[in-house]
């Protein structure tokens, strides 16, 4: 068991702590570039990649994409009791309960831990959050949503040419599926880096505070998707999935969107850091439970 549990992680810490040390010893990293390049070309490659590859019906893509809904729902309203509590601003607190990590950390745990199926549901899991992540995430962090970005968002159109192939079991050609596959490939180590990388310019204030806030996401996440897996039914790949993606950390992405709304950033990038290294604890936990 242990043993399987390490080849889960250790790739996931391994990459990740690659960007750590390469950003603290001062090697220059375009973060912005691979940002960018991973947004638009690699996870939609990875998307239409991973659906063409492992076949995922309907059903269970509906199924995940409800229990992901039902999971911010509920989450929304875990950040607003917390936020309450800790007497923070809503803002702060409600998005960073809602959109967990389920990019850079949560597809390659969910590839390691339960192979292409278990990754085909993930990407189905992540596709729907970043869906209300680019919009009713950034309104919530304080910035503009616009419509425009919306539609020219490459993950939404991922999601767009993902849908025929799901609901109408298209097949794409050869060459495209290779294409695919070759861009794809590239995504999650340079995810891992980019994670890595933007965990060391992070600087941590109120330590304490952010280790109970970021316990708390995690915690109560994994409940929440367990609860929810139960209600719907879900077969026990796609629960031990859903769990797994609830219970991510806080996305650095909510971190790069209070810098953009000018809303307590550090708060911010304090619950990113905690919920980050306290998911080194956690994620062994959680996976034992489902292994």
């Amino acid at each position: 068991m242990l043993a399987s549990l390490f080849a889960v992680l250790a790739p996931v810490f391994i990459v990740a702590g690659i960007g750590y040390g390469w950003a603290r010893r001062g090697h220059s990293y375009p973060t912005d570039f691979i940002a960018r390049v991973v947004m638009t070309i690699g996870t939609p490659a990875l998307v239409l990649s991973t659906l063409s590859r492992t076949r995922l019906d309907s059903a269970a893509f509906t199924s995940m994409a409800l229990a992901c809904v039902l999971c911010m729902v509920i989450m929304a309203f875990v950040g607003v009791a917390v936020s309450r509590v800790f007497r923070q601003h809503w803002r702060v607190l409600v998005p960073a309960f809602m959109f967990p990590n389920t990019g850079n950390m949560g597809l390659p745990i969910s590839l390691y831990a339960f192979g292409e199926h278990g990754l085909a549901l993930a990407v189905a899991f992540f596709l729907t959050l970043s869906l209300f992540q680019f919009t009713l995430g950034i309104a919530l962090s304080g910035g503009a949503a616009s419509l425009r970005e919306l539609v020219r968002n490459p993950i939404v159109i991922s999601l767009v040419l993902a849908l025929p192939i799901i609901f109408f079991d298209l097949h794409l050609p050869r060459w495209l599926t290779n294409t695919a596959d070759l861009l794809g490939g590239m995504t999650i180590p340079l995810m891992l880096l980019t994670l890595g990388v933007s965990l060391a310019s992070i600087r941590l204030h109120h330590v304490a505070s952010g280790l109970l806030q970021g316990g708390l996401r995690i915690a109560l996440g994994a409940a929440v998707g367990w609860g929810i897996g139960l209600l719907l039914g879900l077969e026990p790949l796609a629960q031990a999935v859903l769990v797994t993606q609830s219970a991510m950390p806080v996305a650095v992405f909510n971190y790069l969107l209070a810098v953009r709304a000018n809303q307590s950033p550090e708060k911010v990038a304090n619950l990113v850091m905690c919920s980050t290294v306290l998911s080194f604890l956690w994620l062994p936990l959680i996976l034992i439970a489902w292994m």
